[in-house]
């Protein structure tokens, strides 16, 4: 098995260019994996090679949790990207450093190395030095120049380290850029193929995949509660505007009930009569083109709430109260919300459940009923605010978890 982690020293220095390149390289044997909460990132990589991307999140999980699911879903490769910067997240838990530390990972450090060379040598010392068992393992140098300004850090970088393999470099300004920045966006996609041969043109393969060697710790016992199956039916709310789901919430539903339907929205798609339960994640649905043209769903959905269980996330919230601004949801949930042009919550939270969940919105709502559970940052509460509501059998909160080490926490709200 080989497994790499794609790392650097913040976040724009290129870890998603590199990520990209090799996911499509490798795309027939890889699995790519999320290091951190992040929705985005791991859609970005199932774009990319058709295989779903995992998230790996000590902090939300624990390490033994996090150590059984990257044996659950690892594959011949393995590409974890980092979240921010190598070491950031250690005060909270969860970073790159600690998640390649964990299943024993080696990295690849993304450095930009434009309008510099032995200062780049000098911040690797710094990396390497910070934790004496980092899994700093080779690097890639990004946005040079010329073969020149490479030979230049990298002759540094071997005169400095005998521990550090330096793969190659990727050329600034490339051409299937333009002025446009790879990262985030989906519309990239049809140059993978020439992207891809531009970011690897000067990179050393036969040496990545001699760092890439690894024997990741397994975890024998499943370290969750066990749930027998269960003789209902759930439906999984999934497309482009309820897109926010953990792969793995929706193995382990799957695992769980009986039966498993997916509806998509936003094609006006409606929920069987005979669903027992209704899971409505995350996403968009705030954005002009998104709320529109599902009233069929929104049918659908109104008639399923009048005696039957519905557990929403964030947008999914979003979509059960009377209005955002100015416009109209399904009104399921009395409550209203409108847009702030600051973030309202981003990070981790913890609820009054005692379940650690990911916050991120820029919604408030707007002289709301009391709520459910209240979310916080800090383990003694300081600041919590309501962040989650319930009507009969109708719950929807702020709050992003991962499923399967929960569902004992959650059950009710699933009809369960």
């Amino acid at each position: 098995m080989k497994s790499i982690c794609i790392s650097s020293i913040a976040s724009n220095q290129g870890k998603t260019l590199l990520t990209t390149a090799l996911l499509w390289h490798f795309k027939k044997e890889v699995r790519p994996f999320k290091i951190g909460p992040d929705f985005i990132d791991p859609q970005f990589h199932k774009s990319i090679c058709g295989t779903p991307s995992v998230n790996l999140d000590t902090f939300l999980m624990s390490e033994e949790q996090v150590k059984w699911l990257f044996d659950r879903y690892k594959r011949e490769f393995n590409i974890c990207e980092g979240v921010m910067g190598f070491y950031d997240g250690l005060d909270r838990g969860c970073s790159a450093y600690g998640v390649s530390r964990l299943l024993n990972i080696p990295t690849v450090l993304v450095l930009d190395g434009s309008g510099s060379y032995i200062t780049i040598s000098a911040v690797l010392k710094g990396l390497k030095s910070y934790k004496s068992d980092n899994t700093i393992k080779a690097v890639v140098l990004n946005r040079l120049s010329s073969k020149m300004h490479f030979e230049l850090i990298k002759r540094q970088i071997e005169s400095d380290f005998d521990d550090v393999v330096v793969l190659g470099w990727i050329r600034k300004d490339l051409k299937t850029l333009g002025s446009t920045h790879l990262g985030l966006d989906l519309k990239e996609i049809p140059k993978l193929k020439e992207l891809t041969s531009e970011v690897l043109e000067h990179i050393d393969l036969e040496k990545l995949d001699s760092i890439a060697t690894s024997k990741a710790p397994t975890c024998k016992d499943y370290p969750f509660d066990k749930i027998e199956k269960i003789d209902k039916k759930i439906t999984i709310i999934k497309d482009d505007n309820f897109s926010f789901i953990y792969h793995d919430n929706i193995e382990f539903l799957k695992e769980l009930f009986k039966e498993v339907e997916f509806v998509n929205a936003k094609k006006d798609e409606t929920i069987s009569k005979d669903s027992d339960v209704v899971y409505l994640p995350g996403g968009y649905i705030e954005r002009d083109d998104s709320y529109k043209k599902m009233q069929n769903f929104q049918k659908s959905l109104i008639r399923h709430a009048k005696n039957r269980y519905i557990y929403a996330e964030c947008a999914g919230l979003l979509y059960l109260s009377n209005r955002v601004d100015d416009k109209k949801m399904s009104g399921i949930l009395d409550i209203d919300f409108e847009l702030k042009n600051k973030r309202v919550r981003l990070g981790y939270y913890l609820s009054d459940l005692g379940i650690r969940g990911h916050a991120f919105h820029y919604s408030k709502p707007i002289n709301p009923p009391r709520g459910v559970e209240r979310l916080s940052k800090k383990e003694d509460f300081g600041g919590a605010d309501f962040g989650s509501w319930k009507k009969d059998k109708v719950y929807g909160t702020y709050l992003h978890v991962t499923l399967r080490n929960n569902f004992e926490k959650l059950r009710g709200y699933f009809g369960i």
